[in-house]
Protein backbone atom coordinates (compact mmCIF):
# COMPACT_ATOMS: atom_id res chain seq x y z
CA UNK A 1 0.00 0.00 0.00
CA UNK A 2 1.01 3.61 -0.38
CA UNK A 3 2.44 5.58 2.53
CA UNK A 4 -0.67 7.78 2.74
CA UNK A 5 -2.98 7.46 5.74
CA UNK A 6 -5.48 4.58 5.73
CA UNK A 7 -9.00 4.93 4.37
CA UNK A 8 -11.63 2.49 5.62
CA UNK A 9 -15.33 2.15 5.05
CA UNK A 10 -18.34 0.60 6.71
CA UNK A 11 -20.83 -0.28 4.00
CA UNK A 12 -24.04 -1.81 5.36
CA UNK A 13 -27.17 -2.71 3.41
CA UNK A 14 -30.45 -1.23 4.76
CA UNK A 15 -32.16 -4.61 4.60
CA UNK A 16 -32.90 -5.13 8.29
CA UNK A 17 -32.15 -4.08 11.82
CA UNK A 18 -28.68 -3.11 12.99
CA UNK A 19 -27.19 -6.03 14.93
CA UNK A 20 -24.07 -6.71 16.94
CA UNK A 21 -22.09 -7.89 13.92
CA UNK A 22 -22.64 -4.58 12.13
CA UNK A 23 -21.83 -2.64 15.30
CA UNK A 24 -18.56 -4.51 15.75
CA UNK A 25 -17.52 -4.08 12.10
CA UNK A 26 -18.20 -0.36 12.32
CA UNK A 27 -16.31 -0.15 15.63
CA UNK A 28 -13.18 -1.82 14.26
CA UNK A 29 -13.19 0.40 11.17
CA UNK A 30 -13.67 3.48 13.35
CA UNK A 31 -10.94 2.49 15.82
CA UNK A 32 -8.42 1.78 13.05
CA UNK A 33 -9.16 5.08 11.29
CA UNK A 34 -8.98 7.16 14.47
CA UNK A 35 -5.79 5.48 15.69
CA UNK A 36 -3.96 5.99 12.39
CA UNK A 37 -5.32 9.45 11.62
CA UNK A 38 -7.06 7.94 8.62
CA UNK A 39 -10.50 8.44 7.08
CA UNK A 40 -13.65 6.54 8.04
CA UNK A 41 -16.39 6.43 5.38
CA UNK A 42 -20.01 5.35 5.85
CA UNK A 43 -21.50 4.08 2.59
CA UNK A 44 -25.03 2.75 2.13
CA UNK A 45 -25.12 -0.27 -0.17
CA UNK A 46 -28.78 -0.11 -1.17
CA UNK A 47 -28.77 -1.73 -4.60
CA UNK A 48 -30.84 -4.70 -3.38
CA UNK A 49 -34.15 -2.86 -3.63
CA UNK A 50 -36.25 -6.00 -3.11
CA UNK A 51 -34.83 -6.44 0.39
CA UNK A 52 -34.82 -2.73 1.27
CA UNK A 53 -36.46 -2.07 4.64
CA UNK A 54 -37.88 1.45 5.22
CA UNK A 55 -36.42 2.98 8.36
CA UNK A 56 -33.42 0.61 8.43
CA UNK A 57 -30.95 3.34 7.45
CA UNK A 58 -32.25 5.72 10.13
CA UNK A 59 -31.98 2.98 12.77
CA UNK A 60 -28.45 2.21 11.57
CA UNK A 61 -27.23 5.79 11.89
CA UNK A 62 -28.92 6.26 15.28
CA UNK A 63 -27.40 2.99 16.55
CA UNK A 64 -23.88 3.90 15.44
CA UNK A 65 -24.17 7.40 16.90
CA UNK A 66 -25.42 5.90 20.18
CA UNK A 67 -22.33 3.68 20.30
CA UNK A 68 -20.25 6.87 20.07
CA UNK A 69 -19.05 6.40 16.50
CA UNK A 70 -18.77 9.13 13.90
CA UNK A 71 -17.50 9.17 10.34
CA UNK A 72 -15.62 11.60 8.14
CA UNK A 73 -17.66 11.01 4.99
CA UNK A 74 -21.15 9.65 4.54
CA UNK A 75 -24.73 10.26 3.44
CA UNK A 76 -25.54 12.55 6.36
CA UNK A 77 -22.23 14.48 6.48
CA UNK A 78 -21.26 14.63 2.81
CA UNK A 79 -17.72 14.47 1.51
CA UNK A 80 -15.59 14.52 -1.64
CA UNK A 81 -16.79 11.11 -2.88
CA UNK A 82 -20.56 11.72 -2.82
CA UNK A 83 -23.05 10.30 -3.40
CA UNK A 84 -22.70 7.70 -0.66
CA UNK A 85 -25.74 5.68 -1.73
CA UNK A 86 -25.01 2.98 -4.28
CA UNK A 87 -28.48 3.41 -5.77
CA UNK A 88 -27.39 6.92 -6.81
CA UNK A 89 -24.17 5.69 -8.47
CA UNK A 90 -25.80 3.55 -11.19
CA UNK A 91 -24.09 5.35 -14.08
CA UNK A 92 -20.66 4.93 -12.50
CA UNK A 93 -21.13 1.16 -12.29
CA UNK A 94 -22.57 0.99 -15.82
CA UNK A 95 -19.48 2.72 -17.19
CA UNK A 96 -17.18 0.31 -15.39
CA UNK A 97 -19.25 -2.71 -16.48
CA UNK A 98 -18.99 -1.52 -20.09
CA UNK A 99 -15.23 -1.19 -19.71
CA UNK A 100 -15.03 -4.80 -18.53
CA UNK A 101 -17.11 -5.95 -21.53
CA UNK A 102 -14.96 -3.97 -23.97
CA UNK A 103 -11.81 -5.51 -22.50
CA UNK A 104 -13.20 -9.07 -22.56
CA UNK A 105 -13.60 -9.38 -18.77
CA UNK A 106 -17.42 -9.45 -18.81
CA UNK A 107 -20.27 -10.28 -21.19
CA UNK A 108 -24.00 -9.85 -21.73
CA UNK A 109 -26.17 -12.79 -20.66
CA UNK A 110 -29.69 -13.13 -22.10
CA UNK A 111 -30.66 -16.42 -20.43
CA UNK A 112 -34.14 -16.44 -18.90
CA UNK A 113 -34.66 -17.43 -15.26
CA UNK A 114 -36.57 -20.48 -16.49
CA UNK A 115 -33.67 -21.67 -18.64
CA UNK A 116 -31.20 -21.10 -15.81
CA UNK A 117 -33.32 -23.07 -13.36
CA UNK A 118 -33.69 -25.95 -15.83
CA UNK A 119 -29.91 -26.05 -16.33
CA UNK A 120 -29.38 -25.91 -12.57
CA UNK A 121 -31.68 -28.87 -11.93
CA UNK A 122 -29.86 -30.89 -14.59
CA UNK A 123 -26.49 -30.13 -12.92
CA UNK A 124 -27.90 -31.24 -9.56
CA UNK A 125 -29.18 -34.47 -11.19
CA UNK A 126 -25.69 -35.11 -12.52
CA UNK A 127 -24.24 -34.35 -9.06
CA UNK A 128 -22.37 -31.29 -10.39
CA UNK A 129 -21.92 -28.01 -8.55
CA UNK A 130 -24.67 -25.68 -9.81
CA UNK A 131 -23.16 -22.82 -11.82
CA UNK A 132 -23.77 -20.90 -15.00
CA UNK A 133 -23.17 -23.16 -18.03
CA UNK A 134 -21.56 -20.46 -20.18
CA UNK A 135 -24.16 -20.32 -22.96
CA UNK A 136 -23.93 -16.56 -23.48
CA UNK A 137 -20.20 -16.49 -22.80
CA UNK A 138 -19.84 -18.13 -26.23
CA UNK A 139 -21.91 -15.49 -28.07
CA UNK A 140 -20.23 -13.26 -30.62
CA UNK A 141 -19.50 -9.99 -28.74
CA UNK A 142 -20.85 -7.81 -31.56
CA UNK A 143 -24.06 -9.82 -31.76
CA UNK A 144 -24.48 -9.63 -27.96
CA UNK A 145 -23.89 -5.87 -27.99
CA UNK A 146 -26.47 -5.44 -30.74
CA UNK A 147 -29.06 -7.48 -28.83
CA UNK A 148 -28.43 -5.43 -25.68
CA UNK A 149 -28.68 -2.20 -27.67
CA UNK A 150 -32.09 -3.29 -29.01
CA UNK A 151 -33.30 -3.50 -25.40
CA UNK A 152 -33.35 -7.27 -25.03
CA UNK A 153 -33.49 -8.17 -21.34
CA UNK A 154 -30.05 -9.12 -20.02
CA UNK A 155 -27.62 -9.18 -17.12
CA UNK A 156 -23.87 -8.62 -17.22
CA UNK A 157 -21.68 -11.47 -16.00
CA UNK A 158 -18.02 -11.49 -15.07
CA UNK A 159 -15.90 -13.58 -17.42
CA UNK A 160 -14.00 -15.61 -14.87
CA UNK A 161 -10.78 -17.17 -16.20
CA UNK A 162 -11.32 -20.89 -16.72
CA UNK A 163 -7.71 -21.97 -16.45
CA UNK A 164 -5.22 -21.75 -13.60
CA UNK A 165 -5.86 -20.41 -10.12
CA UNK A 166 -6.01 -17.17 -8.18
CA UNK A 167 -4.31 -16.41 -4.88
CA UNK A 168 -5.84 -13.76 -2.66
CA UNK A 169 -4.77 -12.64 0.79
CA UNK A 170 -6.70 -12.10 3.98
CA UNK A 171 -4.71 -10.37 6.71
CA UNK A 172 -5.87 -12.81 9.39
CA UNK A 173 -5.79 -16.04 7.37
CA UNK A 174 -2.92 -15.49 4.99
CA UNK A 175 -2.90 -16.50 1.33
CA UNK A 176 -5.90 -18.36 -0.08
CA UNK A 177 -5.53 -20.13 -3.42
CA UNK A 178 -8.60 -21.18 -5.42
CA UNK A 179 -8.80 -22.99 -8.76
CA UNK A 180 -10.54 -20.78 -11.32
CA UNK A 181 -12.47 -23.79 -12.61
CA UNK A 182 -14.35 -23.87 -9.27
CA UNK A 183 -15.59 -20.29 -9.67
CA UNK A 184 -18.77 -19.15 -11.37
CA UNK A 185 -19.37 -16.38 -13.91
CA UNK A 186 -21.04 -14.17 -11.30
CA UNK A 187 -23.61 -11.56 -12.23
CA UNK A 188 -22.22 -8.02 -11.91
CA UNK A 189 -25.21 -6.01 -13.15
CA UNK A 190 -28.83 -7.16 -12.82
CA UNK A 191 -31.48 -6.87 -15.52
CA UNK A 192 -32.82 -3.70 -13.88
CA UNK A 193 -29.44 -2.03 -14.48
CA UNK A 194 -28.41 -1.99 -10.82
CA UNK A 195 -24.98 -3.33 -10.00
CA UNK A 196 -24.53 -6.11 -7.48
CA UNK A 197 -22.21 -5.76 -4.51
CA UNK A 198 -19.35 -7.55 -6.26
CA UNK A 199 -18.92 -4.81 -8.85
CA UNK A 200 -20.29 -1.83 -6.94
CA UNK A 201 -18.18 -2.33 -3.82
CA UNK A 202 -14.96 -2.87 -5.76
CA UNK A 203 -15.58 0.24 -7.89
CA UNK A 204 -16.51 2.38 -4.89
CA UNK A 205 -13.58 1.18 -2.81
CA UNK A 206 -11.23 2.11 -5.65
CA UNK A 207 -12.78 5.50 -6.38
CA UNK A 208 -12.96 6.39 -2.68
CA UNK A 209 -9.34 5.41 -2.10
CA UNK A 210 -10.11 2.65 0.41
CA UNK A 211 -6.89 1.03 1.62
CA UNK A 212 -8.26 -1.53 4.10
CA UNK A 213 -11.51 -3.48 3.71
CA UNK A 214 -12.54 -4.65 7.18
CA UNK A 215 -15.77 -6.59 6.72
CA UNK A 216 -17.76 -9.65 7.80
CA UNK A 217 -16.57 -13.17 7.13
CA UNK A 218 -19.60 -13.84 4.90
CA UNK A 219 -17.62 -12.14 2.11
CA UNK A 220 -14.60 -14.44 2.45
CA UNK A 221 -16.03 -16.95 -0.05
CA UNK A 222 -16.30 -14.25 -2.74
CA UNK A 223 -12.83 -12.81 -2.11
CA UNK A 224 -11.41 -14.69 -5.15
CA UNK A 225 -14.05 -13.06 -7.37
CA UNK A 226 -13.27 -9.65 -5.91
CA UNK A 227 -9.59 -10.29 -6.53
CA UNK A 228 -10.34 -11.13 -10.17
CA UNK A 229 -12.41 -7.96 -10.63
CA UNK A 230 -9.71 -5.73 -9.14
CA UNK A 231 -7.05 -7.34 -11.30
CA UNK A 232 -9.20 -7.07 -14.43
CA UNK A 233 -9.27 -3.31 -13.87
CA UNK A 234 -5.58 -3.26 -12.99
CA UNK A 235 -6.28 -1.65 -9.62
CA UNK A 236 -4.21 -1.88 -6.47
CA UNK A 237 -5.86 -4.27 -4.02
CA UNK A 238 -6.74 -3.10 -0.53
CA UNK A 239 -5.78 -5.05 2.58
CA UNK A 240 -8.67 -7.45 3.16
CA UNK A 241 -9.63 -8.30 6.75
CA UNK A 242 -12.54 -10.70 7.24
CA UNK A 243 -13.80 -10.71 10.82
CA UNK A 244 -14.87 -13.71 12.87
CA UNK A 245 -18.49 -14.81 12.86
CA UNK A 246 -20.78 -14.56 15.89
CA UNK A 247 -22.19 -17.80 17.26
CA UNK A 248 -25.27 -18.12 19.45
CA UNK A 249 -24.60 -18.34 23.22
CA UNK A 250 -24.42 -22.15 23.12
CA UNK A 251 -21.52 -21.83 20.68
CA UNK A 252 -23.38 -24.00 18.15
CA UNK A 253 -24.35 -22.20 14.95
CA UNK A 254 -25.13 -18.59 14.08
CA UNK A 255 -27.83 -16.61 15.87
CA UNK A 256 -31.24 -16.95 14.20
CA UNK A 257 -34.41 -14.88 14.52
CA UNK A 258 -35.86 -17.52 16.86
CA UNK A 259 -32.88 -17.36 19.22
CA UNK A 260 -33.01 -13.56 19.06
CA UNK A 261 -36.64 -13.62 20.19
CA UNK A 262 -35.77 -15.98 23.04
CA UNK A 263 -32.90 -13.73 24.15
CA UNK A 264 -35.25 -10.73 24.26
CA UNK A 265 -37.49 -12.57 26.73
CA UNK A 266 -34.47 -12.77 29.05
CA UNK A 267 -33.71 -9.06 28.69
CA UNK A 268 -31.07 -9.44 25.98
CA UNK A 269 -30.93 -8.77 22.26
CA UNK A 270 -28.54 -8.87 19.31
CA UNK A 271 -29.97 -5.58 18.00
CA UNK A 272 -28.26 -2.34 19.01
CA UNK A 273 -31.42 -0.25 19.46
CA UNK A 274 -32.93 -2.98 21.68
CA UNK A 275 -29.86 -2.92 23.92
CA UNK A 276 -30.35 0.81 24.40
CA UNK A 277 -34.01 0.27 25.37
CA UNK A 278 -33.04 -2.61 27.68
CA UNK A 279 -30.89 -0.26 29.75
CA UNK A 280 -27.42 -1.03 28.50
CA UNK A 281 -24.82 1.72 28.27
CA UNK A 282 -23.15 2.29 24.91
CA UNK A 283 -19.84 2.11 26.80
CA UNK A 284 -20.71 -1.39 28.04
CA UNK A 285 -21.83 -2.59 24.62
CA UNK A 286 -18.69 -1.20 22.93
CA UNK A 287 -16.44 -2.86 25.52
CA UNK A 288 -18.28 -6.16 25.03
CA UNK A 289 -18.32 -6.32 21.23
CA UNK A 290 -14.72 -5.09 20.97
CA UNK A 291 -13.54 -8.20 22.80
CA UNK A 292 -15.54 -10.58 20.62
CA UNK A 293 -12.82 -10.92 18.03
CA UNK A 294 -10.02 -8.73 19.37
CA UNK A 295 -7.86 -8.62 22.49
CA UNK A 296 -5.15 -6.28 23.69
CA UNK A 297 -3.42 -8.79 25.95
CA UNK A 298 -4.39 -11.83 28.00
CA UNK A 299 -5.71 -9.99 31.04
CA UNK A 300 -7.04 -6.46 30.25
CA UNK A 301 -10.82 -6.46 29.90
CA UNK A 302 -12.05 -2.96 30.78
CA UNK A 303 -11.93 -0.58 27.82
CA UNK A 304 -13.47 2.77 27.05
CA UNK A 305 -13.93 3.74 23.42
CA UNK A 306 -10.83 5.92 23.70
CA UNK A 307 -8.88 2.97 25.14
CA UNK A 308 -9.90 0.86 22.16
CA UNK A 309 -8.80 3.57 19.72
CA UNK A 310 -5.41 3.81 21.44
CA UNK A 311 -4.77 0.06 21.75
CA UNK A 312 -6.50 -1.42 18.69
CA UNK A 313 -4.50 -3.26 16.05
CA UNK A 314 -5.58 -5.35 13.07
CA UNK A 315 -2.90 -7.92 13.86
CA UNK A 316 -4.56 -8.79 17.17
CA UNK A 317 -7.91 -9.62 15.60
CA UNK A 318 -8.89 -13.26 16.01
CA UNK A 319 -10.57 -15.08 13.07
CA UNK A 320 -12.02 -17.81 15.33
CA UNK A 321 -15.82 -17.73 15.80
CA UNK A 322 -16.98 -15.84 18.89
CA UNK A 323 -19.95 -17.05 20.95
CA UNK A 324 -22.29 -14.28 22.13
CA UNK A 325 -22.07 -14.22 25.93
CA UNK A 326 -24.77 -12.03 27.46
CA UNK A 327 -23.42 -12.65 30.97
CA UNK A 328 -20.27 -10.85 29.86
CA UNK A 329 -22.38 -7.97 28.56
CA UNK A 330 -24.04 -7.63 31.97
CA UNK A 331 -20.60 -7.71 33.59
CA UNK A 332 -19.17 -4.98 31.38
CA UNK A 333 -22.30 -2.86 31.69
CA UNK A 334 -22.06 -2.98 35.47
CA UNK A 335 -18.40 -1.97 35.35
CA UNK A 336 -19.17 1.07 33.20
CA UNK A 337 -22.13 2.07 35.39
CA UNK A 338 -19.75 2.12 38.40
CA UNK A 339 -17.49 4.55 36.52
CA UNK A 340 -20.14 7.17 35.81
CA UNK A 341 -20.21 10.40 37.87
CA UNK A 342 -23.44 10.58 39.95
CA UNK A 343 -24.82 13.40 37.81
CA UNK A 344 -24.31 11.37 34.65
CA UNK A 345 -25.78 8.20 36.12
CA UNK A 346 -28.83 10.20 37.24
CA UNK A 347 -29.22 11.67 33.75
CA UNK A 348 -29.15 8.21 32.19
CA UNK A 349 -31.54 6.64 34.71
CA UNK A 350 -34.11 9.41 34.33
CA UNK A 351 -35.71 8.26 31.03
CA UNK A 352 -36.40 4.83 32.49
CA UNK A 353 -38.06 6.36 35.55
CA UNK A 354 -40.15 8.68 33.39
CA UNK A 355 -41.18 5.74 31.23
CA UNK A 356 -42.29 3.92 34.38
CA UNK A 357 -44.56 6.85 35.19
CA UNK A 358 -42.58 8.61 37.91
CA UNK A 359 -42.28 12.38 38.24
CA UNK A 360 -38.56 12.85 38.75
CA UNK A 361 -36.84 15.51 40.83
CA UNK A 362 -33.39 15.92 39.24
CA UNK A 363 -31.68 17.14 42.41
CA UNK A 364 -33.02 14.22 44.40
CA UNK A 365 -32.05 11.74 41.69
CA UNK A 366 -28.41 12.91 41.81
CA UNK A 367 -28.40 12.13 45.56
CA UNK A 368 -29.98 8.73 44.94
CA UNK A 369 -27.60 7.66 42.15
CA UNK A 370 -24.60 6.75 44.39
CA UNK A 371 -26.87 4.56 46.55
CA UNK A 372 -27.66 2.21 43.66
CA UNK A 373 -24.51 2.60 41.57
CA UNK A 374 -22.93 -0.60 42.94
CA UNK A 375 -26.13 -2.56 42.48
CA UNK A 376 -27.37 -1.68 39.00
CA UNK A 377 -26.61 -4.02 36.12
CA UNK A 378 -28.79 -2.22 33.57
CA UNK A 379 -30.48 1.17 33.65
CA UNK A 380 -33.94 -0.34 33.22
CA UNK A 381 -33.59 -1.72 36.76
CA UNK A 382 -33.69 1.84 38.10
CA UNK A 383 -37.49 2.00 38.64
CA UNK A 384 -37.54 -1.13 40.80
CA UNK A 385 -34.59 0.12 42.83
CA UNK A 386 -35.49 3.79 43.33
CA UNK A 387 -39.15 4.24 42.36
CA UNK A 388 -40.21 4.50 46.03
CA UNK A 389 -38.27 7.77 46.36
CA UNK A 390 -40.70 9.42 43.93
CA UNK A 391 -43.95 8.06 45.36
CA UNK A 392 -46.11 9.91 47.87
CA UNK A 393 -46.77 6.64 49.59
CA UNK A 394 -45.75 2.98 49.38
CA UNK A 395 -47.88 -0.13 49.73
CA UNK A 396 -45.89 -2.84 51.51
CA UNK A 397 -47.33 -6.33 51.71
CA UNK A 398 -48.35 -6.73 55.35
CA UNK A 399 -46.75 -10.18 55.67
CA UNK A 400 -43.39 -8.77 54.47
CA UNK A 401 -43.43 -6.30 57.37
CA UNK A 402 -43.09 -9.17 59.83
CA UNK A 403 -39.47 -9.45 60.95
CA UNK A 404 -37.47 -12.64 60.49
CA UNK A 405 -38.38 -15.20 63.18
CA UNK A 406 -40.80 -12.67 64.72
CA UNK A 407 -44.57 -12.52 65.16
CA UNK A 408 -46.71 -9.63 63.84
CA UNK A 409 -47.16 -8.43 67.44
CA UNK A 410 -43.41 -8.42 68.10
CA UNK A 411 -42.78 -6.67 64.81
CA UNK A 412 -45.39 -3.99 65.54
CA UNK A 413 -43.88 -3.39 68.97
CA UNK A 414 -40.38 -3.05 67.52
CA UNK A 415 -41.67 -0.65 64.88
CA UNK A 416 -43.37 1.50 67.54
CA UNK A 417 -40.14 1.75 69.53
CA UNK A 418 -38.24 2.65 66.36
CA UNK A 419 -40.85 5.29 65.49
CA UNK A 420 -40.43 6.91 68.92
CA UNK A 421 -36.63 7.04 68.53
CA UNK A 422 -36.82 8.48 65.01
CA UNK A 423 -39.42 11.07 66.06
CA UNK A 424 -37.01 12.32 68.74
CA UNK A 425 -34.18 12.97 66.28
CA UNK A 426 -33.67 16.48 64.83
CA UNK A 427 -33.28 14.84 61.39
CA UNK A 428 -32.97 11.35 59.99
CA UNK A 429 -29.49 10.83 58.61
CA UNK A 430 -27.09 7.91 58.57
CA UNK A 431 -24.99 9.48 61.34
CA UNK A 432 -27.95 10.37 63.57
CA UNK A 433 -30.24 7.38 62.99
CA UNK A 434 -28.12 4.26 62.63
CA UNK A 435 -26.44 4.21 66.10
CA UNK A 436 -29.70 4.51 68.13
CA UNK A 437 -31.40 1.95 65.86
CA UNK A 438 -28.60 -0.55 66.49
CA UNK A 439 -28.85 0.18 70.21
CA UNK A 440 -32.60 -0.36 70.08
CA UNK A 441 -32.20 -3.72 68.34
CA UNK A 442 -29.80 -4.82 71.07
CA UNK A 443 -32.18 -3.60 73.78
CA UNK A 444 -35.04 -5.58 72.18
CA UNK A 445 -32.87 -8.69 71.88
CA UNK A 446 -32.98 -8.58 68.11
CA UNK A 447 -30.37 -8.83 65.40
CA UNK A 448 -29.92 -5.48 63.65
CA UNK A 449 -31.06 -7.15 60.41
CA UNK A 450 -34.40 -8.11 61.99
CA UNK A 451 -35.24 -4.56 62.98
CA UNK A 452 -33.78 -2.99 59.85
CA UNK A 453 -35.77 -5.44 57.71
CA UNK A 454 -39.04 -4.21 59.22
CA UNK A 455 -38.03 -0.58 58.69
CA UNK A 456 -36.87 -1.26 55.13
CA UNK A 457 -40.19 -2.71 54.01
CA UNK A 458 -42.10 -0.02 55.89
CA UNK A 459 -40.21 2.89 54.33
CA UNK A 460 -39.47 1.58 50.83
CA UNK A 461 -42.28 -0.92 50.29
CA UNK A 462 -39.78 -3.59 49.25
CA UNK A 463 -37.55 -6.21 50.88
CA UNK A 464 -34.48 -5.20 48.88
CA UNK A 465 -33.55 -1.55 48.59
CA UNK A 466 -30.64 0.88 48.60
CA UNK A 467 -28.98 1.50 52.01
CA UNK A 468 -31.72 2.08 54.57
CA UNK A 469 -30.67 5.18 56.47
CA UNK A 470 -29.34 7.01 53.43
CA UNK A 471 -32.71 6.30 51.80
CA UNK A 472 -34.57 7.65 54.83
CA UNK A 473 -32.50 10.82 54.68
CA UNK A 474 -33.44 11.44 51.04
CA UNK A 475 -37.11 10.58 51.61
CA UNK A 476 -37.18 13.05 54.50
CA UNK A 477 -38.17 12.75 58.12
CA UNK A 478 -41.85 13.58 57.72
CA UNK A 479 -42.54 11.09 54.94
CA UNK A 480 -40.41 8.40 56.62
CA UNK A 481 -42.41 8.67 59.85
CA UNK A 482 -45.68 8.71 57.92
CA UNK A 483 -44.77 5.45 56.15
CA UNK A 484 -43.66 3.85 59.41
CA UNK A 485 -46.96 4.73 61.10
CA UNK A 486 -48.85 3.14 58.21
CA UNK A 487 -46.73 -0.01 58.54
CA UNK A 488 -47.52 -0.24 62.26
CA UNK A 489 -51.26 -0.09 61.44
CA UNK A 490 -50.86 -2.91 58.92
CA UNK A 491 -49.01 -5.02 61.49
CA UNK A 492 -51.69 -4.33 64.09
CA UNK A 493 -54.30 -5.56 61.62
CA UNK A 494 -52.28 -8.77 61.13
CA UNK A 495 -52.20 -9.25 64.89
Amino acid sequence: MSSSKPVVRFAPSPTGRTHLGSGRTALYNYAFARQTGGTFILRIEDTDQKRYVPGAEQELIQSLRWLGLDWDEGPDVGGPHAPYYQSQRREIYQQHAQWLIEHDHAYYCFCSPERLEKARQEQIRLKQNPRYDGTCRRLDPDEAAARAARGERHVIRFKTPQQGSITVRDLLRGEITVENSSLDDYILVKSDGLALYHLAAMVDDHLMGVTHVIRGSEWLSTLPLHGHILRAFGWQEPVFVHLSIFLKPSGKGKMSKRESAEALKDGHSIFISDLKDLGYLPEGVVNWIALMGWSYDDHTEFFTLQDIVEKFSLEKLNPSPAAINFTKLDHFNGLHIRRLPPEELARRMKPFLLQAGYTVDDERLVKIAPLVQERLVTLDEAPQWVGFFFQDDVAPKPQELVGAKMTPQESAQAARRALAVLESLPAITLELAEPPMRALAEELGLQAGQLFGILRVAVTGQKVSPPLFESMEIIGKEKTLQRLRKAISLLDELS
